[in-house]
């Protein structure tokens, strides 16, 4: 069928594509024909006027351009011939174009040669003296036109045989389209030919066994692989020895590889000795654990063996991220390790001092120095206690304490006048510049946040520094700056600083009553208002904390 239409299209493309070139040759021929008559003409009137005006001496050097230019007497004999020699030439005054020039004034006239296969166009304009001047040109025969554009026609003829060819494609495609969209799927429901019912009922019978089948299948996988890309941890099905047999992608981001993976075996994803004990333990059918270090975090690997009448068919790999879990489990050591410590020492001083006292040991001029001992451990113990108990409010959010508008500048001035009797007391001199700031903030953790910075700042002085605070608005942001010009700090200290019960220099710190939890309240306060800590210090030289706050719109 697709033949039989394509040479269908061909034959009739083929033939009006022949009839319009016959036609257009013979209407391009038409035309051009009289452009040629009509611009011979013209050059005839310009050669007779150039021969009435000048003579003979208008051929002196005359360049004809492919005119053929004669100039003939009154009895038919020639003057003068652009081509020929007047000697040889016989007379003209029987051609047709004289005739009518003498007759009339201008004649014109087109003579065939069969030898030159070219036609011959003839003007002629008879002069005042009698004389007649005839132009004339050579115009090719339709069959010479024909075989000059032979290459046009031949691009355009196979123009025309690849278009034949494109349309009987595109006509088959269409008789043939019906077929090709047939929904197998549902073969009952097609628009087509009616030759193809009986075979597409048969097919919607088996189509719907498979489709039952298909549908189990799929429910069944669907429910699994909702259960595991939902699931945080990774989890790995694998076959008795090892092999992969489904990843969900928790697992594969964890693990840096895809789901290319299934089908390969455990170990060439990760070659760790611990999954190599898993999996020995896998093939003795033995449930087993291991802890493993991923991209900087800690996880837990649990395989759990599939087993059916005594035989492992199988195992499921859980992948369970214990970062979070092992760093509580060590910041709740490290923390109980300290209080510990730091609740032992006063402790021990009182209960020494207390002992000495009840026994009477101590003389009495000497009681009072006791006593001032026992009271102000006891007060470092109230401080101690104090600072952890807010520390573990803020661990909590504080999500209960009340944010308000809060002039930054304002509570800063309040800090540095509580604080200006203890800054005597140690001869350092403390300055407040800037202007008011206003935040959106929980009032007493911007004040401890302050007054912790600030108390840092003067007890880590020297004798004779200066504490500078400055406060300013800059582009929806509030920044707060407390420098001092004291010990400093060196460099491997200042990443552990805002650590709790982390002290650069120990003993100066328990010497000068602070707890190691100050600077940790102050990270704990800016968090919870979105702020940034920046620290510039340089050992011996001093020390520059800013704060910078996000401002309300």
């Amino acid at each position: 069928m697709t033949k039989r239409i394509f040479r269908s299209i061909a034959l009739v493309a083929m033939a009006v594509f022949l009839a319009s070139v016959l036609l257009f040759l013979c209407v391009l021929y038409n035309y051009f024909e009289n452009i040629q008559q009509n611009s011979l003409k013209t050059q005839t009137v310009l050669a007779a006027r150039g021969v009435e005006d000048v003579g003979a001496a208008y051929f002196e050097g005359l360049d004809t351009k492919g005119y053929r230019i004669t100039w003939i007497d009154a009895d038919g004999d020639v003057l003068f011939d652009s081509k020929a020699s007047t000697d040889t030439m016989e007379n003209h005054l029987e051609r047709e174009e004289m005739k009518e020039a003498l007759a009339t004034g201008y004649g014109e006239s087109a003579r065939y040669s069969a030898t030159l296969m070219e036609r011959t166009l003839y003007s002629a304009m008879r002069l005042e003296d009698g004389t007649v001047v005839r132009l004339s040109i050579a115009q090719n025969t339709m069959l010479t036109l024909l075989l000059g554009m032979a290459q046009p026609i031949l691009i355009i003829v196979a123009i025309a045989i690849a278009l034949s060819f494109f349309l009987a494609y595109r006509l088959s495609r269409h008789i043939t389209e019906p077929l090709n969209r047939l929904n197998l799927d549902d073969p009952l429901n097609n628009e087509g030919y009616d030759e193809l019912s009986p075979l597409l009922r048969r097919i919607d019978v088996q189509q719907r066994q498979i489709r039952l089948q298909a549908e189990e299948l799929q429910k069944k996988q669907e429910e699994f692989e909702a259960v595991t890309e939902n699931m945080t941890e990774g989890i790995v099905v694998l076959n008795p020895k090892g092999i992969i047999l489904s990843i969900n992608s928790a697992a594969a981001r964890l693990f840096d590889t895809t789901k290319a993976c299934i089908g390969q075996h455990m170990l060439s994803v990760n070659r760790s000795m611990e999954v190599s004990d898993l999996l020995s333990e896998l093939e003795k059918g033995v449930p087993s654990e291991k802890i493993i270090g991923l991209k900087g975090r800690k996880y837990q690997l649990d395989v759990s063996p599939v087993s059916e009448d005594g035989n492992v068919t199988g195992a499921v790999l859980l992948v369970l991220d214990i970062t979070e879990k092992a760093q509580a489990e060590q910041m709740r050591q490290e923390f109980t390790a300290n209080v510990s410590h730091e609740l032992k020492t006063p402790l021990q001083i009182i209960a020494g001092s207390v002992e000495l006292l009840s026994n009477g040991i101590v003389k009495e001029e000497d009681r009072m120095g006791f006593y001032t001992r026992i009271q102000g451990e006891a007060q470092r113990m109230i401080r101690l206690v104090e600072d952890i108990i807010r520390l573990s409010h803020l661990d909590e959010g504080a999500d209960e304490m009340k944010r308000e508008n809060v002039d930054l500048f304002a509570l800063a001035n309040e800090t540095v006048k509580s604080l200006q009797a203890e800054a005597e007391n140690a001869q350092i001199t403390m300055r407040l510049e800037g202007t008011p700031a206003i935040l959106y903030g929980i009032p007493q953790l911007l004040r401890s946040l302050i007054f912790n910075l600030c108390d840092n700042a003067i007890k880590y002085n020297r004798a004779g520094g200066t504490v500078a605070v400055q406060v300013k608005a800059e582009k929806e942001r509030a920044i707060l700056s407390v420098s001092d010009t004291g010990i400093g700090i060196s460099p491997e200290h200042q990443n552990r600083i805002f650590e709790r019960f982390y002290r650069v220099d120990k003993s100066r710190s328990k010497e000068l009553g602070g707890t190691g939890l100050g600077l940790s309240i102050v990270k704990h306060a800016a968090r919870l208002h979105e702020a940034e800590i920046v620290l510039n210090s340089a050992e011996n030289e001093g020390t520059t904390i800013t704060v910078t706050f996000p401002m309300p719109n």
